[in-house]
């Protein structure tokens, strides 16, 4: 009896190995550093705290070794936008859309372009009700951050994508 219970428990596991499954492993970059060339921007900084954790790219925060960075990451516009998208008989506010547009493009130091100027625009839809301001308040802040983060995942994949400098 022994012997079937670790069978039936090995068996799940022989069942993902054997369908491909594999844990999202940390991108392979084409380049070892890395400048980001966004001062105040949220997800210039959410992206730099994310490439120091991998270890795999050193990050270069001062703009006057900018030439020591084997790849400059532009941010042309990062911008939060909030629409009416949904309004009821009494002209009430029913629903917002959040945006968040990003403009960027990789290039190295002596000016080849790599990514050319790309743009990433997050949306995500958000109800609103004029008794629960405060906590629509803090859904949004949560929504923005959960863009934030989702942008600085499909920044990743691009910048993995490139191949040689």
């Amino acid at each position: 009896m022994p012997r079937r219970r670790l069978f039936l428990a090995l068996l799940p596991a022989a069942a993902l190995a054997a369908c491909g499954f594999e844990l999202r492993k940390a991108p392979n970059f084409a380049f070892t550093s890395l400048f980001v060339g966004a001062p105040n921007s949220p997800v210039g900084n959410e992206l730099k705290r994310y490439l120091s954790s991998i270890g795999s790219v050193r990050v270069v925060n001062d703009a006057a070794q900018i030439n020591t960075a084997q790849v400059i990451l532009d941010v042309l516009q990062e911008q939060r936008e909030k629409i009416v998208s949904g309004i009821n008989s009494a002209g009430q506010v029913t629903e917002f859309q959040l945006r968040l547009r990003f403009r960027f493009k990789l290039r190295t130091p002596q000016a080849k372009e790599l990514i050319p100027d790309t743009e990433i625009l997050l949306q995500r839809d958000i109800s609103f009700n004029e008794s629960a301001v405060l906590s629509k308040e803090a859904e949004e802040n949560l929504l923005y951050r959960d863009m934030q983060g989702d942008l600085v995942q499909q920044l990743m994949r691009r910048l993995a994508a490139v191949k040689e400098l």
